[in-house]
């Protein structure tokens, strides 16, 4: 079976893309489908719904909780490195953009107990997988 080229398998992997910063928060990138209107995160140059050509666009980084679960176990070393004070328990969502586009990131929380499915997060980019973490009042409002 041959690999579709525009797949991660036949790329390799890469870096979640990250368009310039706006004020103090980095905007995640994503592509719209020109012809279809389909949008997805990380960017793709071809849309994975019909093929066609997709275009740069910068997502919303506002959304709220799809679905999530807890990473309770330390991941596998190398490429993980474990942090000075040694591994703890992490939670994992999707977040669902206004861009209608879920966003896979973890989920920035003091307390995994507070985590619920609707809660309105803010999503950031950086290296490796985006961060999430709960809006705040101001926030909100802007």
């Amino acid at each position: 079976m041959a690999t579709d080229p525009r797949s991660q398998a036949a790329a390799g992997p890469r870096a979640a893309p990250v368009l310039k910063a706006t004020g103090h928060r980095p905007v995640l990138q994503g592509a719209r489908c020109s012809g279809c209107s389909v949008t997805v995160y990380p960017a793709d140059d071809a849309c994975p719904r019909c093929g066609g050509p997709a275009d740069p666009v910068a997502l919303q980084g506002t959304g709220t909780l799809w679905t999530w679960t807890v990473q309770r176990y330390e991941p596998k070393s190398p490429p993980y490195e474990p942090p000075p004070g040694g591994f703890e328990p992490f939670a994992l969502g999707y977040v669902e953009l206004a861009d209608d586009v879920r966003v896979a990131a973890v989920l920035d929380v003091d307390d995994l107990d507070d985590v619920r499915i609707g809660m309105a997060l803010s999503v950031t980019a950086g290296p490796g997988v985006p961060r999430a973490r709960p809006t705040t009042l101001s926030e909100e409002g802007s």
